[in-house]
This record gives C-alpha cells, sequence and structure tokens, in this order.
C-alpha cells in the first residue's frame, strides 16, 4: 500500500460561467420600462494552499480529479446569477506546481501562499449591463465562458535544514533516529531507505528539521539508483551533512573516495539560476559507526586529510552516543547563521519593477496559414477569443454586437495589411476555433438603425432592387423586345407568313 506519495498529476475541470439573462421590465401603467435581464455568475475557482499541517500528496494520489462549481445565470428584474465558491485544495510545504508542458508556475515554499490552477469560467453579461445611450433596448446577452480543463503536475520537495547525504547503508537513519523523534526504517542492506524521513532536532534551544533521503550512489544525478530521488528532496536544505561509514567492508569504500563520489553528483545536479550550487552550501561531515574499532582507528587516519580541505569533522556513533553532542550544537549554529542571512534578506527585498503595456500594443495578432482552398487568416488574442465565446450566434444582434467589437479593436485595418479580401476565410481562436466568412463592409451602425430586438439589418439579405439594377433590367427587357420584333420582320421577308394571315 502506498504511503508516500510526492508526486501528482492533477485533473482540474473548473465551472462555467453563468448565461446572461435578456428581459425587458413590463409592469402595467409603467411605459418603456428598459432591459432588466441580470448578468450571470462567475465560475469557481480551483486554488492551491500551502498548508504546513500536510506533509503528503496522498489524497490526490487516490482523488485526482477535482472540479469547481457552476456559475447560476441571470434572471428579470435585475437578478444576478450567483457565483460559485472557490475550491481551495491543500497542499504541503514545499510543492512545486508545473503546467502539461512542465513549465514552472509556482513553487510553494512559504506557509500560506495560494495560486489559482484553474480559473473559473466569467459570466455574462445581461442585456441591462449591455444597455446605452445607443442601443437602449438590447435583444441579447453574452453568454457565460468555459472554466479550466485540464492537468497540472505536483512534486513535493521536502523543506528542512539539514539534509544527511551519503552512500546507501552509511548510517542516516540511524543518525536522525538518534537525535530524533523520527523512526525510520533500518536495516543492513542497502537502499532501505525508499523515501524523505524528517525529524525535528533540539540542540541547546536551537530547534531545526533534519532530512533522511535516500542513499547516493555514482550515477545518481544521471538517474541511477534513487538518486533523482535523493538529490530533489536536497534542494531546498541550507545545511548538508556528509554521512561517511568508517566501518564499510566492500571493497574500493573509504570515506575520502565516498566524498569526492558524493560532491561530484552534487556538482552535476542541475538547479535554478536563483539557487545556490549544493556544493557551495554550508557543510559538514559525519564520519559514523566509530563505536567499531577499525571504524575508529579509520576515522582518526583520515579526519587531518579532511580537515586540510576545509571541513569541520565530527566523529560520531548512533550506538554509544559519542560526539552527537558536539555534532548537533555546530548544526544548530550553521542554520542560525543561515537564519540571520535570511531575515537580512527579507528586511531588503529585491526591487519590483512594473513596466505598463504599451498604449499601442495591438490586443490580438493575425497570423496567415496557407491551405489547399486559400489562405487563412488566424486570429489570436484574449479578447477575441474571449467575445467570440461570448456571442449567441443564433442572435443577430448578439453577432452584430460582436463585428463591433472586433471594429473597435482595430481587427478590420490588421486584416486589410496582412492581404485579406472579402469573402476572406478568418478563424479566431487557436486550433478549430469560430470560422467567418470576412465581410469588411459591415459598418459600426446597428444601434442607429431600428429594427425589431434580436435582429440586425447589417445581417439582413436585402431583396430590393436598387436603382441601376431596375434600369438595368429595364433596359433588357427593351433589347429583347426589339429583337422579337428583328425577328418577325425578317420571318415576314422570308415569306413565312403574310399580313392576311
Amino acid at each position: 500500500m502506498t504511503t508516500f506519495v510526492d508526486r501528482v498529476i492533477l485533473h482540474l475541470s473548473a465551472g462555467h460561467g453563468g448565461h446572461g439573462c435578456v428581459s425587458v421590465h413590463r409592469e402595467k401603467f409603467k411605459p418603456l420600462g428598459g432591459p432588466d435581464g441580470g448578468n450571470g455568475g462567475h465560475g469557481g475557482d480551483i486554488m492551491l494552499l500551502a498548508d504546513p499541517q500536510i506533509t503528503t500528496l496522498l489524497d490526490y494520489h487516490h482523488r485526482p480529479h477535482r472540479t469547481s462549481g457552476n456559475g447560476s445565470p441571470g434572471q428579470g428584474d435585475s437578478k444576478h446569477g450567483k457565483s460559485a465558491p472557490d475550491v481551495i485544495l491543500p497542499v504541503p510545504v514545499g510543492t512545486v506546481v508545473r503546467d502539461q508542458a512542465g513549465e514552472l508556475l509556482v513553487d510553494l515554499d512559504r506557509p500560506g501562499m495560494s495560486i489559482v490552477v484553474a480559473s473559473g469560467g466569467r459570466g455574462g453579461l445581461g442585456n441591462e449591463s449591455l444597455a446605452s445611450n445607443a442601443r437602449k433596448a438590447p435583444g441579447f446577452a453574452l453568454l457565460g465562458t468555459h472554466g479550466f480543463e485540464g492537468d497540472i503536475h505536483l512534486e513535493l520537495k521536502v523543506v528542512a535544514d539539514v539534509a544527511l547525504v551519503g552512500f546507501p547503508s552509511a548510517g542516516k537513519s540511524s543518525v536522525i533516529a538518534a537525535v530524533s523523534k523520527a523512526t525510520p526504517k533500518i536495516a543492513d542492506y542497502p537502499f532501505t531507505t525508499l523515501h524523505p524521513n524528517l525529524g525535528v532536532v533540539d540542540a541547546g534551544g536551537v530547534r531545526f528539521t533534519m532530512a533522511d533521503v535516500p542513499g547516493l550512489i555514482p550515477g545518481a544525478s544521471e538517474g541511477k539508483g534513487l538518486g533523482l530521488e535523493f538529490l530533489r528532496h536536497v534542494e531546498r536544505c541550507s545545511v548538508l551533512v556528509h554521512v561517511l561509514d568508517c566501518a564499510t567492508l566492500d571493497p574500493g569504500r573509504d570515506p575520502l573516495t565516498d566524498l569526492d563520489l558524493i560532491l561530484q553528483e552534487l556538482e552535476n545536479y542541475p538547479l535554478g539560476d536563483d539557487q545556490v550550487p549544493l556544493t557551495e552550501r554550508p557543510q559538514l561531515i559525519a564520519l559514523n559507526k566509530v563505536d567499531v574499532p577499525e571504524g575508529k582507528d579509520l576515522a582518526d587516519l583520515v579526519k587531518a586529510d579532511l580537515e586540510d580541505r576545509g571541513y569541520r569533522v565530527f566523529p560520531i556513533s548512533t550506538v554509544s552516543k559519542a560526539g552527537l553532542e558536539e555534532f548537533l550544537y555546530a548544526l544548530g549554529e550553521l542554520v542560525t547563521e543561515h537564519r540571520q542571512k535570511m531575515v537580512e534578506a527579507a528586511a531588503n527585498p529585491p526591487r519590483i519593477v512594473v513596466r505598463p503595456r504599451a498604449v499601442n500594443e495591438a490586443p490580438f495578432t493575425v497570423v496567415v496559414e496557407g491551405g489547399t482552398e486559400g489562405p487563412l487568416y488566424r486570429i489570436l488574442g484574449e479578447k477575441p477569443q474571449r467575445w467570440v465565446e461570448q456571442t449567441d450566434f443564433a442572435n443577430d444582434e448578439a453577432v452584430g454586437f460582436l463585428a463591433d467589437r472586433l471594429m473597435k479593436i482595430g481587427i478590420d485595418e490588421e486584416l486589410f495589411k496582412a492581404g485579406a479580401t472579402p469573402g476572406a476565410a478568418v478563424m479566431i481562436g487557436p486550433g478549430k476555433g469560430q470560422i467567418f466568412d470576412w465581410e469588411p463592409t459591415l459598418s459600426s451602425a446597428a444601434e442607429l438603425m431600428a429594427a425589431p430586438r434580436g435582429t440586425d439589418p447589417r445581417l439582413e439579405e436585402n431583396t430590393r432592387a436598387t436603382r441601376a439594377q431596375r434600369k438595368l433590367s429595364y433596359h433588357e427587357r427593351m433589347d429583347a423586345k426589339a429583337r422579337a420584333r428583328a425577328e418577325l420582320e425578317e420571318e415576314k421577308k422570308a415569306g413565312f407568313f403574310s399580313d392576311d394571315d
């Protein structure tokens, strides 16, 4: 049975927004009541919250599908729809959130941090909110938009002050069991530790957390053994403790060789640009198993060499407790120094530069795509895509309103610049978006045209002939009569008939 989970894929489905309402106020003795359709409610968001009381992602491993409620539609009498409540998902502190493409969204490394990972749909506006001086009684409303649907990846990285690193069976689990209340699995075979263990240590009034992580072997930075599982949980630790086995019976193993191999793997592990390399963090060396006579002799032999390299070395024994007190006090000093540096850094936060959006920046882009039936002009942008989703294409007035909105942001001008001609195929949105036959002759004068609610004269097919068409039809009829008279005259001259006939 799974007891520890540090990687989870969440399948999220945020709520949709409610549709706006089309309504006209009707009351006795009150003519021209005007529109009173309310707005639709917003769909619920799905949020992640860093909670220090949560230590594992096990709950999301068993229930990865999470949803939020939909917004209620608007009603008449200016009644707005109810927005759905947000869904808050608590996760452990130290959870890294990534999207489907693997891009980092946020690192929840502090308690109380939160992020909206699935935005709910926006509620559509009712005709009361769409009314203006030019369009006093709209016969349409905007539809609610769909909420986010997709996957996000959660990865838990242990947040601890001290990390114990070393080869498998070096005694890391024994160290954390000896200095804290943690009860990790301890055995005489390698890779006993399959997941991180945390323990709280009290050293002279300084309390800090210590992490026992899976053992390291050569090639761990490339994924061999449990190396990546190990190194991933060391990223957040401020102090590293190299636990070296002084009583190993494996051939070719000694504390100096083990240390060199561990440092090589720490150096090869990639980190972000804003993170301190693992080899540059404060480090201590614990020569473990000095209770064994051979281990004590080996520790005395290599201690001077390690100190010449600049390390503080502590021979310890988890069985006899020898050297543990001095070892813990030294760790407490390093942790205190790091915390003081963090406090000083928080007192002088980096300057945040906010660059406003350029006033002439277009809210969309036009991309020309080739096709068998001619070029396709694709329009990509948050506003046009949202407006298309909000439009009820069964309502001509709503379609005309969409045309007005697109014209105001300069889509017609950009299509002309891209080489589009009347009747060209225009698609709004990525993938299989909404496709239109572009007609730039549509003017933005629907508000000035008298028409029933829900209609737009610009979209109606005008069957009335123009003056030029009537004149052309008259001349065609006269020419046909002239040709008929000429044919009769020719037949008469040929003797086919006479006037007496």
